[in-house]
């Protein structure tokens, strides 16, 4: 293990936010019981945010971004790991409050970390990510709230987008029959590589809404909020679910 590596490091002296290639080493790493060897993170919509200073994610200066990453247990006090473990993580407070997967290193807590099955390699568990992992629970949800493929169509919106994809390529392998909604036409050939059926134009469901329109949609996975999401309900048929 390194004594000194490096990492990302967003600081805010000031007003302005500074972005950071830095050098630093294990005592520099926040509490916990658990080193990791960091293989690999993912860059995520709220990671841009955190680097980009545009919203307020990052909640304590000092603070290395990546709110997951995958890699290798090099030491633990935890009885659940062992040197050599593959682990995943994600959520937490991670690249927030507590330093995150940027880093050839994070220390964190064992109770936090999953471990990776062996079936996947740590590549393939952050190429899947945060947005995947999001938009399976999604897809969960909505079995679980009783939508299936036979009730009809479902809609994912910002279909084009990181939790959006996903979920429109799992939701399509399941058998559903996917409405994409998204403002980039261009991607209309990529979506409908994933499995979408249809293409629902952004501005479709961008306008006023209203309390009741026609029931298109059985269910619906939304990751844009705002006139979208009321838009997506009120079209949404007798017990769906978004």
């Amino acid at each position: 293990m390194k004594e000194r590596f490096n990492a990302i490091m967003i600081h805010k002296p000031d007003d302005k936010q500074q972005v950071v290639d830095a050098e630093i080493g294990l005592d520099d790493l926040m509490e916990g019981d658990v080193v990791v060897a960091v293989s690999h993170s993912t860059v995520n919509y709220k990671d841009g945010l955190a680097l980009t200073g545009r919203s307020p994610v990052v909640r304590k200066f000092p603070m290395i971004p990546g709110i997951d990453f995958a890699g290798t247990v090099e030491t633990s006090s935890n009885p659940n790991f062992k040197p050599g473990d593959k682990v995943v993580l994600n959520g937490y407070g991670l690249g927030e409050t507590h330093y995150g997967g940027y880093a050839e290193y994070a220390r964190v807590k064992g109770e936090w970390l999953v471990p990776l099955p062996p079936a996947f390699s740590t590549a393939q568990a952050m190429a899947i990510g945060t947005a995947g992992y999001t938009a399976m629970l999604c897809v969960l949800a909505l079995e679980d709230a009783g939508v299936t493929p036979d009730k009809g169509g479902v809609v994912v919106t910002g279909a084009a987008g990181g939790v959006g994809s996903v979920a429109v390529a799992v939701l399509a392998k399941l058998g559903y029959k996917v409405s994409a909604s998204t403002g980039r036409p261009e991607e209309e050939a990529y979506l409908k590589g994933l499995g979408a059926e249809e293409i629902v134009p952004r501005a479709e469901l961008a306008g006023n809404p209203r309390p009741l329109a026609k029931e298109r949609w059985a269910g619906g996975v939304d990751s844009v909020g705002s006139k979208t999401l009321a838009n997506v309900i009120a079209s949404l048929r007798y017990g769906g679910a978004v």
